[in-house]
């Protein structure tokens, strides 16, 4: 299977015809399309920022801005480091010492919401394009191992959910662990998470992860990938499962979204390069450029502190 597909992405046009590919979509009759991407890019890590706002409310208030800068100085750590795992550390930098381990854990409890909204689409995603990835030759040898997959990840979704809205739970269980004071210590803050402020922070998860799937729908029309915005929608949820559930490092992340993408889309459109320019289009503007625009928030914080 792999072969064959990168089989498939060598057979696109040299570099002459990817940049008139590109030129079209910047100035062509949908470029508006294509700009509305960046713009929703924005907007997605604008609910990013006020998602984090609200999961400090209990540790400590930070402004929206102040937010956002510590957003994209997260995703700069992030793109080098396995599951983006490097964010973390990113986004402390912007809280005052003595609480940022404790920041930690909350920034944990935000990306551990927008896993549980990914799990969900992504498995309803599954079983509404059922009919359809029986008729993929290679996905259709595996059916059985569909269903069953689909039956697990129902059930991890739901266990899942359990565990976010009982996390004091989780807590009390490691209090009784020995030795185990220091870090309960850290991980306390999580406990003055009110029911309210979950919901916010899963409601937030599920706008970003709308605004997600608007920007791959808008770049699959710019770049004249025929999927239409019903089954779109739900191949992007199934492609956002499948990257969820296999770890890989922000910056090699790149082949298995050409990968997964031409496995999926190439279900409902033949134009290869097409969705290849997208799954490069998506990584790009949602993660290298704002990975260097945290880069430069970093240097910044650097500069203020030697000075």
């Amino acid at each position: 299977m792999s072969i064959s597909i990168f089989r498939q992405i060598r057979q696109q046009p040299d570099l002459e015809q990817n940049l008139a590919l590109i030129r079209e979509a910047a100035t062509g009759n949908m470029a508006w399309k294509f700009w509305a991407v960046f713009v929703l890019m924005v907007i997605n890590w604008g609910i990013e920022a006020r998602k984090w706002q609200v999961l400090l409310l209990p540790l400590e208030k930070l402004s929206l801005g102040r937010s956002f800068k510590a957003i994209l100085s997260g995703v700069a750590f992030a793109l080098n480091t396995p599951n983006r795992i490097g964010e973390y550390g990113g986004r402390v930098l912007y809280i005052s010492e003595g609480k940022r381990i404790r920041a930690v854990s909350l920034t944990i409890a935000g990306s551990f919401s927008q896993l549980i909204i990914t799990l969900l689409f992504g498995v309803i995603g599954i079983w509404m394009l059922r009919d359809l990835f029986l008729t993929n030759e290679y996905i259709s040898s595996f059916s059985i191992w569909l269903k069953f997959l689909e039956v697990i990840l129902i059930f991890i979704t739901i266990i899942c959910l359990m565990i976010y809205f009982r996390i004091s739970w989780i807590i009390k269980g490691v209090e009784r662990l020995p030795g185990a004071g220091i870090f309960v210590k850290h991980i306390s803050v999580l406990e003055d998470l009110s029911v309210t402020i979950l919901l916010r922070v899963l409601s937030l998860s599920v706008a970003r992860f709308l605004v997600f799937i608007v920007q791959y729908n808008l770049l699959l029309g710019v770049m004249h990938v025929e999927a239409g915005w019903w089954q779109g929608f739900w191949l992007v949820s199934v492609l956002f499962l499948w990257l969820a559930i296999w770890p890989t490092i922000a910056l090699l992340e790149l082949g298995l979204r050409w990968e997964y993408s031409i496995l999926l889309f190439s279900m409902v459109s033949k134009n290869t390069v097409g969705i290849y320019a997208v799954a490069t289009g998506i990584w790009f503007i949602n993660l290298v450029i704002p990975a260097l625009a945290g880069s430069l928030f970093m240097l910044g914080i650097r500069i203020f502190k030697e000075r």
